[in-house]
């Protein structure tokens, strides 16, 4: 399918309302990441020997990039599934998560104690290839360099390169191919980690054969729930100035359906089949987030048989809130909340390790809002139109 439309730079003022607003919490954060480099994680964090990781990894890298899965979930459906009416959405997505991955990699280096020994990593003696950490990393590192050369071509086109973009263009499909593969491996990945905790993971969130799998499948549901929470805030912001792209999220949502309907067939199927159904109706502290995860991942299901709230753009923003914070509650739970080193460890993060989480989500909304004024991102609209004209005559 072809489609039309031509991405050009929004324009308008750099310094908005948001850049103001977010300006000074990028600026904390950085103050708190040079000390921690400096004073060491005792100085910002309440990490202990019990959690060696906390809200910097649950959070920022878990949850921050599944919340960049837009671009790959989209690769799969434009690319691999050759689904092209949904290319003018690839752009924004793609910009979106190159900022996502970049920041969870980020998360990754302050959050590792001897932060000064990670360019071992790189050296091939010294890989440890039985580690699942080490396949995330792997695939981390290489998948940020993979976005970098996909969004290319806008940096190409705003400053002229004609002669640049044609030579990328011709590597452009392994590329794809690259970035479509390494996302499934990694975000797998995230998943097995906590295999290895054991029964110090809550039996609601612990499952051998299937953490993987249910990694995979929320990374598809917040990658196409990104692209909807996104593209309308974005059009909301525009007025009328950008693609109306409405259509184009009510069949994301049916896509969406079902990924959500597999895994929830998947995720109440293990816990009835390994006899945990207990846990689910114990009515304490677990049980409880249980079913507000569930809650939240069943309500654009039911909500969205009725054609009505399909079409109403208010009920698709919702509807893909929803199911981010039901995906975002599953990777936070199984990876911290619902874990448990035993020994009378305790951990809740200090204020100065969320205003650092809160700090990297502030770096993406104003990098991602300087990055569509300055370079062609979103599809203008004026040029839609005239394509739909000249395809009339």
């Amino acid at each position: 399918m072809t489609t039309h439309h031509k991405p050009v730079p929004l324009g308008g003022k750099l310094v908005s309302w948001p850049i103001v607003v977010f300006g000074p919490l990028i600026v904390l954060c950085l103050i708190f990441i040079v000390k921690r480099l400096i004073f060491g994680l005792g100085s910002v964090t309440d990490l202990n020997g019990g959690y060696p990781w906390g809200v910097w990894i649950a959070f920022d890298l878990l949850i921050g990039t599944g919340f960049a899965c837009g671009g790959w979930a989209l690769a799969w459906l434009v690319y691999v599934c050759n689904k092209g009416e949904y290319h003018p959405l690839v752009r924004p997505a793609l910009l979106a998560s190159l900022f996502g991955y970049s920041l969870g990699g980020l998360s990754i280096t302050i959050d590792v104690g001897r932060y000064w020994n990670l360019p071992y990593f790189y050296i091939p003696g010294h890989f440890n290839v039985n580690s699942v950490l080490f396949e995330t990393a792997v695939c981390m590192t290489i998948y940020i360099g993979v976005m970098a050369l996909e969004f290319a071509p806008a940096l190409f086109e705003r400053l002229g390169w004609k002669v640049s973009l044609k030579r990328i263009n011709k590597a452009m499909f392994f590329i794809i191919a690259l970035g479509a593969l390494l996302p499934t491996m990694h975000q797998s990945s995230m998943g097995s980690l906590m295999i290895a905790a054991g029964n110090k993971v809550h039996p609601i969130w612990q499952s051998y054969e299937m953490l993987p799998l249910f990694s995979l499948l929320t990374a598809f549901i917040m990658g196409f729930s990104i692209v909807i929470f996104e593209g309308s805030l974005v059009q909301a912001g525009l007025r009328g100035k950008g693609q109306n792209e409405k259509d184009l999220f009510r069949k994301l949502m049916t896509i969406l359906s079902v990924f959500l309907a597999l895994f929830l067939v998947l995720r109440f199927g293990e816990l009835i089949f390994r006899g945990k159904m207990g846990y689910v109706f114990a009515f304490d502290f677990y049980s409880i987030l249980f079913w507000v995860e569930s809650a939240l991942l069943i309500f654009p299901l039911v909500v969205f048989r009725s054609r009505k709230f399909r079409n109403d753009s208010r009920m698709l923003f919702i509807g893909a809130v929803s199911m981010l914070l039901g995906c975002a509650t599953w990777r936070m739970c199984y990876s911290l909340v619902a874990f448990n080193p035993g020994g009378g460890y305790h951990y809740f993060p200090t204020w100065e390790e969320l205003l650092i989480s809160i700090g990297f989500v502030a770096i993406e909304i104003c990098a991602y809002i300087l990055l569509i004024r300055l370079l062609p991102i979103i599809p203008s609209l004026r040029n839609i139109n005239k394509n739909q004209e000249a395809s009339k005559v």
